[in-house]
Formats: structure tokens, C-alpha cells, sequence
């Protein structure tokens, strides 16, 4: 039988983690050893059985989460019992836990999103028990196997770390936040403000597009679902206006891989940083605004360049929305919104305490509609659509988070992440830029197979170091690595949003990829302009000289941009494109 058919109780299901994780952050402290296990208990049922395709997967996902409830379960109740063991296993009954913990959570990962992340937790664990037998640097001393499994599973320096940590204290939160949010008229309110604001424009539908994209994506933090949702409004409206269809898939893939990165959710990956670098939240989001936004100005000029080959007409006066419906819907993310930023910038309370209250305001505008009617069938579909959201879409995150956190603990304990590291400084010869080349090959290899958010924790673990040793920043190695991370949606051959775009359009994709690859320049050249140019991340120590960075790569990408897009002769075109190079980067060389 579908899952649909018991909605209700998904939805009950999805109240429950609601609560739990807004009741952490509203009825104080909580062992760790109590919260992170119990975060996964909720996730399981949503990974195992909701998201079962066909009768085996759901009654085998039945023993895997019974399984894992048990363990979970067991770890939350003997808390304070395991925290004298010190992540040392006692027998087999704890040695057979920790080996269905660790099973559990892999098999998990690859029924959320496949097989490329469990397989490398698999190698890395495999490495860690068998890996003192390699000859050489990569080898290892050893770790007895209660206490290499033991503090994978019953410490907190593994499943139960401070990653996982982040996934309930924070992430949870925000992503219920979104699934309030998306389950009202808010993405209706996207498409109406940015309709209302560039919809008469020239290529003004494009315009729509990255500009619904910008909003929406701030909140979805899936280049997937950013082009699922708001795909589903702008790629016929573009198609009907005579845009080309490798044109318009690939504005809506370009525009929707641009929400990972736009403030203030940036998917998971804020909020992940928040806790690998130890910046506050706030002081994430003011670093990541000017490259998020220069990313979309040079789509919106790359939009520009695409208006001399082909006549992209805006929105026609008649579908433009009214003032008063751009007015009422828009406040129905404007309200919360506005709640998350006042309780972060003007009372100063926590990220998630103030998400807390945005979510009480979004709920609140579940009940009306654009009318301001009241209709309580309406309302209870609606907050049964956002429980069920947010419960599948929190166990979404917490599957991959749980799983990267396998490899992070096996390169904590036997050394392979020094050791790596110190291959990029060999390798590199411990110059700057090609140790960013290498790592940035390392993220579009490794973001071709997992989720943004795991690649960038994997690379950030390895290369991270390596680039701060070098000379950067914590932030501004973060910052490039997560960039990195992103490219493959939209880069060949592995680029999802590019996939999802050009399928609603029934377009080739691999047209669609190379448009998309010519339009969001930017999303390669950006993350090595933050290099050049430090100053665009320090909006708030030194605006003056962000600002200044700001506009001269904009200057630089614009040219870029045209080079590569608008039609000209080749002289022009690569002139266009070494004077924007040197523009971007020629403080590097005096």
C-alpha cells in the first residue's frame, strides 16, 4: 500500500519531530548522548519506509528502522553509563550495537541519495580497521577495534559529533522553517515580487526566473527543488515567450544552483560552517552576501548578453501581476522573514531561537490565503503538508549528515586527513593557487556524486587545512571549498539541475549544460575572485574596500560574461575576456 495512504499518521509522525527539535531549543540543555540519537530514531521511519519505492524496500525498511530504533533507543537510555566507558566497547552485546549503528546509518545514506557516500564511509571504515597493514605514509599504528567502533558510536567523536549536533540544534530548524514557509503562498509571493520587478524587462521571464530562483532558493537550499518548483512557473512562461529551450533550461538551472549559496540559509552549508570554523552565524552570512549577489548580477548580465542573439521579450502587461497581489502575497515570506531578522540583528537571540519564532509567525499565516479568507480544510491540508515535509526533508539532511560524519571520525582517528593534507602541499609544491586548483578538481569530482553539503564537509576536512596553512583565511577556505562543492550542477556530466531543467522542457541536456556552463561563469570564477580579492568578504569590517572588490568584479565579470555569450568577432570576444580576467585578478600580480 502507498505511504500516501497514511498521510495522517506521517503527519503525526512529522509533529513529533517538529516538537522535538523546537522543544531543544526552547526547554534547555539536553545530553548529547540523548538528543543526537534520538534525531536519528525520528529520521529512520522517513527514510526507510516513507521513501520506500516498492514492497521489498518497505518491509526490509521496516528491519532496518525497528534496528535502528533499538540502538538509538539504547544509546539515549544509557547515556550516562557510555560517557565512563570513554568510547571504549564492553562486550559483545555493545560490539554487535555499534556494528547495526554503523550499518544502519550507511544503508540509510544510500536510500536517501544513493550509493557514492555509503560506499566512501564503507572504504574509509574498512581503511580504518585494515589500514595498519598498508605499507608506506598511508598506512597506520592501529586502533583497537572496541575502541575504533566505540568512538564511532557511542562517543561523541563519530555518528554522535558535533556535525550531527549542528543537524539538530540548527539545520533541523531551518529546514522546518522552509517547509512552513513552502507549505503556504510564499512561493507564490516569490514569483509575484520578482514578476512585479523585472517581469516588462528585457529577457524580463529570464529575469523572473533568477530572481524567484534567488528568494525561493534562500529558503529551499536544493538546486533540485529550487528548479522543481519555481521551474514549474517560469520554464513554460519563457518557452510561450519564444526563448530558446537550451536557453531557458539553463536559465532555471543557473539561477536555482545560485540559492545554495544566497543568505541566510545557503541549505545546510551556513549553519555547517557555523560550527567547522567557529564564525557566528550572522558573521557567515555577512561574508557570503556580496559573492551570492555577484553571482546573480552576472547571470542577470549574462541575460543581457543572450537579449543580442535572440529577441527575449519580457512579460506581457496583461500577466502581470497587481500591485495589491504582489503586496499580500509577498508577506507571506516577507512576515517570517522579517521575525527571523529582528529577533537575530535587533534583539540579538540565537539563529535558531529566532527561526523558532519565524516559524510560529509562518504557521500563523497558514491560515489565511491570498484573499485573507479563512477555510480550516484549507489550513489543515496545509500544516499537514508542512509536518510531512518537514519530517522527510529533516531526515533527508540527517541521513547525510550522519553518514559524512563515519568518514570524518575515521580521518580524526587514524590521521588520514594530516596525511592528505600534506599530499596537497607536496603536490602543489606548497604554492597558494595550484593547491586551490587541486581542491577545487577534488570538490567538482567529488560533487558529482553526493550532495553539496556532504562534498563540501569531505573536501573542507582534507583540503581545509592545507589552504589555511597556506595562507587563507578559515572563512575564505570554507567559503571556496563550499563554491566548489556546487559546480557539478550545472558542469558536465554529472549536473543535476541541469538534468531536472532541460527533462520539463524536453531539451538535450547536454546543450542545456554548456548554455548553463556560459551563463553561470560565475559560479567558477567568484570563489577564486574571493582569493584575489579578500576584501569582498568583509562587508562589515571594511565596507568601503568590499564594496570597491565588489564592483570590480563586477566590471571584470561583465566582460567575461559578454566575451563569452554576446556576438562578436573572436579579437573582441578575447579581449573581452583578458581584460575581465585581469581586472579580477591583476592585483595579484603587483
Amino acid at each position: 500500500m502507498e505511504t500516501t495512504s497514511f498521510r495522517p499518521a506521517w503527519a503525526a509522525w512529522g509533529a513529533l519531530s517538529v516538537f522535538f527539535h523546537l522543544g531543544l531549543i526552547f526547554y534547555g540543555l539536553v545530553p548529547n548522548l540523548v538528543s543526537r540519537p534520538l534525531h536519528m530514531a525520528l529520521a529512520l521511519p522517513w527514510i526507510f519506509i516513507f521513501a520506500a519505492k516498492n514492497r521489498f524496500a518497505r518491509l526490509s525498511g521496516w528491519g532496518f528502522t525497528l534496528i535502528g530504533l533499538a540502538c538509538c533507543l539504547w544509546v539515549a537510555l544509557s547515556q550516562e553509563a557510555l560517557g565512563d566507558q570513554y568510547g571504549f566497547l564492553e562486550g559483545p552485546l555493545q560490539l554487535s550495537i555499534a556494528v547495526a549503528l554503523l550499518t544502519v546509518v550507511m544503508e540509510g545514506a544510500r536510500r536517501a541519495i544513493g550509493w557514492p557516500l555509503p560506499l566512501m564511509a564503507l572504504l574509509t571504515l574498512l581503511y580504518g580497521l585494515f589500514g595498519q597493514h598498508l605499507p608506506g605514509e598511508f598506512g597506520h599504528s592501529g586502533t583497537p577495534l572496541n575502541s575504533f567502533l566505540g568512538t564511532l558510536t557511542i562517543a561523541e567523536g563519530g555518528i554522535w559529533g558535533s556535525l550531527t549536533g549542528t543537524s539538530v540544534g540548527v539545520v533541523a530548524i531551518f529546514v522546518i522553517f522552509g517547509a512552513v514557509l513552502n507549505a503556504g503562498e510564499a512561493g507564490q509571493g516569490f514569483m509575484n515580487i520578482a514578476a512585479a520587478a523585472a517581469g516588462r524587462l528585457t529577457g524580463g521571464a529570464a529575469k523572473v526566473s533568477v530572481i524567484s530562483s534567488a528568494l525561493f532558493g534562500s529558503i529551499s537550499g536544493s538546486a533540485s527543488a529550487n528548479v522543481a518548483s519555481t521551474g514549474a512557473i517560469t520554464l513554460p512562461a519563457m518557452v510561450k515567450l519564444g526563448y530558446p529551450k537550451r536557453l531557458a533550461a539553463a536559465v532555471e538551472a543557473v539561477a536555482s544552483s545560485g540559492g545554495q549559496i544566497m543568505p541566510p540559509l545557503m541549505g545546510a552549508g551556513a549553519f555547517v560552517m557555523v560550527e567547522l570554523t567557529g564564525v557566528p552565524y550572522t558573521g557567515i552570512m555577512a561574508a557570503a552576501i556580496l559573492p551570492a549577489v555577484l553571482y546573480f548580477v552576472t547571470v542577470w548580465i549574462g541575460i543581457n548578453a543572450y537579449s543580442r542573439r535572440h529577441d527575449l521579450k519580457g512579460i506581457a502587461a496583461e500577466d502581470k501581476p497587481l500591485m495589491r497581489d504582489v503586496l499580500i502575497t509577498s508577506s507571506f515570506f516577507l512576515v517570517p522573514f522579517s521575525v527571523l531578522m529582528w529577533g537575530m540583528f535587533v534583539v540579538e537571540y540565537t539563529p535558531e531561537y529566532s527561526a523558532c519564532l519565524a516559524i510560529i509567525a509562518g504557521a500563523l499565516m497558514l491560515v489565511i490565503d491570498a484573499r485573507l479568507s479563512i477555510n480550516l480544510k484549507r489550513t489543515l491540508k496545509r500544516f499537514e503538508a508542512a509536518l510531512v515535509a518537514a519530517g522527510s526533508q529533516v531526515a533527508m539532511i540527517a541521513a547525510i549528515i550522519l553518514c559524512a560524519t563515519i568518514i570524518i571520525g575515521v580521518l580524526s582517528i587514524t590521521g588520514l586527513g594530516v596525511k592528505i593534507t600534506s599530499v596537497i602541499l607536496s603536490g602543489s609544491g606548497g604554492l597558494l593557487w595550484p593547491s586551490l586548483g587541486l581542491t577545487a578538481l577534488a570538490c567538482l569530482v567529488l560533487g558529482m556524486e553526493v550532495p553539496t553539503t556532504a562534498a563540501y564537509v569531505i573536501c573542507v576536512s582534507v583540503a581545509g587545512p592545507a589552504l589555511i596553512q597556506l595562507g587563507l583565511e578559515p572563512l575564505q577556505a570554507h567559503l571556496f571549498v563550499f563554491w566548489f562543492a556546487l559546480i557539478s550542477t550545472i558542469t558536465p556530466p554529472v549536473c543535476g539541475a541541469v538534468y531536472i531543467a532541460a527533462g520539463m522542457v524536453q531539451e538535450n541536456w547536454l546543450k542545456v549544460a554548456f548554455t548553463s556552463m556560459a551563463l553561470g561563469v560565475g559560479l567558477y570564477i567568484v570563489p577564486l575572485g574571493m582569493i584575489a580579492n579578500p576584501a569582498l568578504l568583509e562587508l562589515t569590517t571594511h565596507p568601503v574596500s568590499a564594496l570597491f572588490a565588489f564592483a570590480r568584479m563586477t566590471l571584470g565579470l561583465g566582460l567575461i560574461s559578454y566575451g563569452l555569450i554576446a556576438p562578436s568577432r573572436l579579437p573582441i570576444k578575447v579581449g573581452q575576456l583578458s581584460l575581465g580576467l585581469v581586472i579580477i585578478f591583476g592585483n595579484i600580480y603587483f
